[in-house]
């Protein structure tokens, strides 16, 4: 797909979703953009298009309601950290929206306080506290400079809710 074609695909997406999610596009004042005026970041889960893809399934069917991102990561891509009320649209593999979503919850914590609730509501794998841990941390070091990654480094807990899906 080409950047043309994604922003297209985007576009409509955006369009389609905030109207079934009723965000309103009207603004209060005269000249005022509305921030339902531009769609919102886009993203995907993983660091794959294989892991995107199987990521995003979970979204789709109420599996995934909560993920989980080194504050490291946001520094480093020059990003603010999510905070409650940000809107997103979720991504798969190829770069095609699937969800619009309305971040509910962000916490800040040592990758090793993660609770096994917030393990839970990332709905991979086997859903223990454990495998999210040995996961996580792989993923982490596979995609974070070396030396970046640490048992108390930050992390990002965010939670969920999809508003509008394909």
């Amino acid at each position: 797909m080409t950047d043309d074609e994604q922003a297209r695909a985007i576009d409509r997406f955006w369009h389609i979703a905030r109207a079934r999610a009723r965000l309103s596009t009207l603004g209060g004042t005269l000249g005022e953009t509305p921030p339902t005026a531009v769609a919102p970041p886009v993203w995907s889960f993983g660091d794959t298009p294989q892991l995107a893809d199987e990521l995003v399934a979970l979204v789709l069917d109420g599996t995934k309601t909560a993920t989980t991102e080194l504050v490291a990561s946001y520094r480093a891509a020059g990003e603010p950290l999510p905070a409650v009320g940000d809107l997103s649209i979720v991504a798969d593999g190829s770069g095609m929206p699937r969800a619009l979503l309305r971040t509910t919850r962000v916490d800040v914590v040592p990758f090793d306080a993660v609770t096994a609730e917030h393990a839970r509501l990332e709905g991979e794998g086997d859903g223990t506290l454990a495998t999210w841990r040995a996961e996580h941390e792989r993923h982490f070091r596979r995609t974070m400079p070396e030396g970046q990654f640490a048992a108390d480094a930050p992390v990002v807990c965010e939670r969920f809710t999809v508003l509008d899906a394909t």
